[in-house]
């Protein structure tokens, strides 16, 4: 197994140093490209705003488990994990939450887990039918079996699991990690927000879940020369809750220093190094954070199709969920990206292109004399004029100026670099097939409304009712009225009471449905209608 392993990683070091020897850059394209992506990770980064209704939303969520379990003496914390806290969200992430009971000690079995979801479920079902909430929707089949839910006033959706500790503990381990270089935390945001923009970022579709995009990133950093951080293993040293690694990272401070990378350069190699392994994965190649280098593995004697190790629990593969076919399509999203990067190092390709293409939507507002409908694969997408110019253009772009085209055919391949700007550093060409298409890839999609069924015994309409018997008496949301400064002006939202006045933030702490801070932002017609 030892020989396996050697073996294994000489080959992709070896198949990652060949593609490196074919790069060389431009510095001040370089320059260029570090500057369009601190553009992008300030004005994705998100607000103040962002932060408060999350924290309002799992103080209402607690109040909710209140309702359902105050008689009982057992009541559990709604807890947030996940990118919200490794504060690496956008505004319109999903909020993963965790039921947590008092006794952590107990496990959970699988059938409970379900039973506290169904409790949880019959009340959002009520409120759905009022208009609080929407897309109630439980997922029993999954490993860790889940509730979604929207938030109709901040289009939030919530994930809800139960006894989900070692996500709990885990998001706070990546946080305090992100504190030991900014470089972490930056690329990945970046990262997560090209996956999201490229549409390859959903276990629920196959493709890379934001806990793979962020350990492959920090798998990268730990195998840069020299090293931007230490093997995870060494930091769990001492043990892996949050307050041993708070104590244990002090011993690492200032581990990367010696590492003067900059962010674009970490994410262009960070993309070659994914190139030049991708046939291995399929013979067992796996990144380790714990132990900081590539191993080969199984999972259940099986291989997967891209293998990163959970670093808290190693016998689990935290991108277990891509397929094989979406294997493809994550590749050819990289390859994609890589060659708009090669043709923009080489100045056929300008910032206002490469930026749309990276991140689409995400991207800051464009003009509509800059973007084109085309169609691909039989749908119509919305693509930038590509100011990709030939040697014609070049000529006469003094008399004339930039022209923008879309190109008959796909970026040129196999572009060389000029020398200046990578110390010591070597790569590969991103070179594409002529099949290729060089069409970026359609962005977000708006998703899906959520089913309502699922559940036994839960209706989903009860038509019959009045309006105030739709609602039960005791939920959180009965006999509310708030108005509200937005953003946008005012909104308002009649919660359900007629002689009640007062507005929700300016309750009275002693009504033990009125959190301390003020309920998030709602959109009129949300909680109630107008």
């Amino acid at each position: 197994m030892a020989y396996r392993v050697k073996v294994i990683r000489k080959r992709a070091e070896r198949l990652e140093r060949k593609r490196m020897q074919n790069y060389k850059v431009h510095a001040e394209r370089l320059s260029a490209f570090e500057e369009l992506l601190n553009e992008i990770y300030t004005v994705c980064r998100p607000k103040p705003s962002d932060y408060e209704v999350r924290k309002d939303l799992i103080s209402v969520f607690n109040e909710i488990a209140k309702d359902i379990y105050g008689r009982s003496g057992n009541v559990p914390v709604v807890e947030e994990f996940g990118s919200f806290v490794m504060d690496l969200f956008h505004s319109k992430s999903d909020l993963d939450l965790s039921v947590n009971f008092d006794n952590s000690s107990v496990k959970v079995s699988h059938e409970k887990k379900i039973q506290t979801l169904r409790k949880f479920a019959r009340k959002l079902y009520a409120l759905q039918r009022y208009g609080h909430v929407s897309g109630v929707h439980p997922i029993t089949a999954a490993k860790v079996p889940i509730l979604k839910v929207v938030d109709c006033g901040t289009k939030i959706e919530c994930d809800i699991s139960v006894e989900n500790r070692d996500g709990v503990s885990k998001s706070k381990i990546i946080h305090m990690i992100c504190s030991l270089d900014e470089r972490f935390q930056k690329l990945s945001f970046l990262m997560k927000a090209w996956a999201k923009a490229q549409n390859i970022n959903s276990s629920r579709d196959k493709t890379l879940n934001s806990l793979s995009v962020i350990l492959l990133v920090a798998f990268h950093l730990q195998t840069r020369n020299p090293p931007i951080l230490p093997p995870f293993s060494a930091i769990l040293e001492d043990g892996s809750d949050p307050e041993a690694v708070a104590k244990s990272l002090n011993k690492f401070v200032n581990y990367g220093k010696r590492n003067t990378e900059s962010v674009a350069e970490l994410l262009i190699t960070l993309l070659i190094k994914l190139l030049s392994i991708e046939k291995l994965w399929a013979k067992g190649l796996c990144a380790s954070t714990y132990e900081a280098s590539w191993l080969s593995k199984t999972w259940d004697s099986k291989v997967c199709s891209i293998s990163v190790e959970d670093f808290t629990d190693r016998s689990q593969n935290v991108a277990r969920a891509v397929g094989k076919g979406e294997v493809k399509r994550i590749y050819k999203c990289i390859q994609r990206t890589s060659e708009y990067i090669s043709a923009f190092m080489d100045g056929l390709v300008e910032v206002p292109t490469l930026k749309y293409h990276l991140f689409g939507h995400a991207a800051p507002f464009q003009e509509s004399s800059q973007i084109r409908n085309i169609k691909e694969d039989g749908n119509i997408i919305t693509v930038p004029r590509r100011d990709i110019k030939n040697k014609e253009d070049q000529s006469k772009e003094g008399q004339k100026g930039s022209q923008l085209t879309i190109p008959s055919e796909p970026i040129a391949t196999k572009r060389k670099w000029s020398t200046e700007g990578w110390e010591g550093l070597t790569s590969a060409s991103w070179g594409q097939s002529k099949e290729e298409d060089g069409v970026p890839p359609n962005f977000p999609r708006t998703k899906g409304k959520w089913s309502t069924e699922g559940w036994e015994g839960v209706p989903s309409v009860i038509w019959e009712q009045s309006k105030e018997d739709r609602v039960p008496p005791d939920s959180p949301w009965t006999k509310r009225k708030r108005s509200e400064e937005t953003p946008g002006g005012t909104s308002s939202a009649v919660w359900l009471g007629k002689s009640d006045t007062k507005s929700w933030s300016k309750r009275k702490h002693n009504n033990k449905y009125a959190p301390k801070a003020k309920w998030s932002k709602m959109q009129t017609g949300g909680w109630g209608g107008s």
